[in-house]
């Protein structure tokens, strides 16, 4: 990972002038966006419910331990990805568990073991957002439609995706209400009481909340009618403050992407055409998935004064004048959870970095007789006490109901990092066998390693820290050989023609 360098965006758009964050010639990367309706086809017709297709049942041809087995579902395979991507991403997500479809068209239900996905990416910006002074609070979901008109730009940006309640209680409401599409609009008007002296100043919260945005073409994790996420809103005394806020935490998204997710992910700012509906500026982390296709993955918004002069947030400065304030909102979504699955899986399933794995290590007991079946538990549960007194998320499989080979493939297609297998031999020589989940087959398993506490922890995390920084190259990797330079029109063409991103010089405009 040395030779990977973390860009800071705050180097990038360093600006002596408030008004001026970019150059007026500018590097700027023209992709395939995953999530941009003209141009990707979404399939909302597949139901990846496990009823909704017979029960899919994974087999295994041989339980050789040391055979090169594949995932198989009764009756079909995963669709490859290079045959079908969406259907290949749809069968992951329904395969490994993640999310179902809910009995409202375009809703989704995350299943346990993708919302601990989610749980991983908010319990490391949690921490990022506190430590940058920022409290976490939360406000209504039912906005007032009056404020939403406030700021025209927002109004009519949002208006096609609002949903909105006319009736409550039986009888017709004098107001309607939006369900919240993002929250500008309720924080300004709270701000406004909040705010009175440059001492209130800056103020900077964050809110855990869901939002609904009413899409006509829906994808899982990626695009839904509802959808979770974190959105962060800030106010300060300054212009020269809210670009520094904004360019911060776009910086923190960055670093999530690279070192949590394994994502490289391209840091910069939107074209005006793509601002978001109300902002000044909006910044932009891009992430190739496994498609060429590019999915935007958080956003930092420089708001500038557009909110806080239509809804009159204002504070009196040092020298006893009223000034309104300057403001920023920034975003992740739980579409972090659809880029990790389609930056990193395979035609095995999913594929999950081990800082935001649930599971990091996976324990498969063996045993034929009876007699094996004790000792090999208690070597199970001590290697379990080990590992996760070491800090390390362990989890045993140790049901009747599956043979081993079906385990290994049910819970690589769950993208587990690490397999230890424990069978009767193994309790003998006191050892285990140990694979890996991005280096297939025989390559990637290593036998006859210590129990021994001390041996054992320091070759897990070794692993663990070596996973995390293949996934990262293989994604950099990727990424690089597939965008291109270009300097003129011309270039440009042939370039998306042939799938790639252009990376070229851009106006800023």
């Amino acid at each position: 990972m040395g030779a990977l360098r973390l860009p800071s965006l705050a180097s990038i758009f360093a600006s002596s002038s408030s008004s001026t964050a970019i150059s007026n010639r500018s590097p700027f990367f023209f992709r395939r966006h995953n999530f941009v309706r003209r141009r990707h086809r979404l399939l909302t017709t597949a139901n990846f419910s496990s009823q909704s297709t017979a029960e899919k049942e994974l087999h295994t041809e041989t339980e050789d331990r040391g055979a090169n087995q594949k995932p198989r579902v009764e009756g079909r395979v995963i669709t490859p990805r290079s045959q079908d991507f969406n259907a290949w991403y749809l069968d992951v997500i329904a395969n490994a568990e993640l999310a179902d479809y809910g009995p409202v068209r375009g809703t989704m239900v995350i299943r346990p073991y993708g919302y601990a996905i989610w749980e991983a990416i908010q319990d490391y910006l949690n921490v990022k957002f506190k430590e940058t002074g920022h409290s976490n609070m939360y406000f209504p979901q039912f906005i007032p439609y009056s404020f939403i008109e406030k700021e025209a730009s927002h109004v009519e940006g949002f208006s096609p995706e609002l949903a909105l309640v006319t009736i409550g209680g039986g009888k017709e409401l004098e107001e309607k209400l939006v369900v919240r599409p993002t929250s500008e609009t309720i924080v300004n008007h709270m701000f406004t009481q909040w705010i009175h002296s440059y001492r209130d100043l800056p103020l900077m919260v964050n809110q855990w909340a869901n939002v609904t945005r009413w899409e006509m073409r829906t994808k899982p994790f990626v695009r839904t009618l509802e959808f979770l996420w974190q959105e962060g809103h800030t106010a300060h005394a300054t212009p020269e403050e809210a670009e520094k806020e904004a360019l911060q935490m776009i910086d923190v998204y960055t670093k999530f992407a690279y070192e949590q997710a394994a994502i490289p992910v391209i840091a910069g700012r939107k074209s005006k055409v793509e601002t978001f509906a109300g902002a000044s500026k909006t910044y932009t982390i891009e992430a190739m998935m496994g498609d060429g296709k590019a999915l935007q993955a958080g956003t930092s918004h420089n708001l500038g004064q557009n909110f806080s002069r239509a809804f009159g947030t204002q504070f009196t400065d040092e020298t006893g004048q009223r000034q309104h304030v300057w403001q920023t909102s920034w975003a992740v979504s739980t579409r972090f959870v659809g880029g990790i699955i389609m930056t990193h899986g395979d035609d095995t399933g999913l594929m999950l970095p081990p800082k935001i794995a649930p599971v990091q290590v996976v324990i498969v007991p063996i045993w034929k007789k009876d007699d094996e079946k004790r000792g090999v538990l208690n070597a199970v549960l001590s290697v379990k006490e080990v590992l996760t007194t070491a800090g390390i998320k362990v989890k045993i499989d140790d049901s009747d109901q599956r043979t081993p080979g079906w385990k290994y493939n049910f819970w690589e297609m769950k993208g587990v990092p690490l397999r230890i297998e424990i069978g009767p031999r193994d309790v003998s020589s006191g050892s285990v066998v140990i694979s890996r989940r991005d280096v297939p087959g025989k390559q990637g398993k290593v036998f006859g390693i210590s129990m021994e506490a001390s041996i054992l922890v320091v070759y897990v995390k070794e692993k663990l820290e070596e996973i995390q920084s293949s996934l990262l190259e293989r994604a950099t990797s990727f990424r690089d050989s597939n965008i291109v330079d270009v300097n003129s029109y011309d270039e440009l063409k042939v370039a998306i023609k042939q799938g790639k991103w252009a990376r070229g010089p851009w106006s800023a405009r």
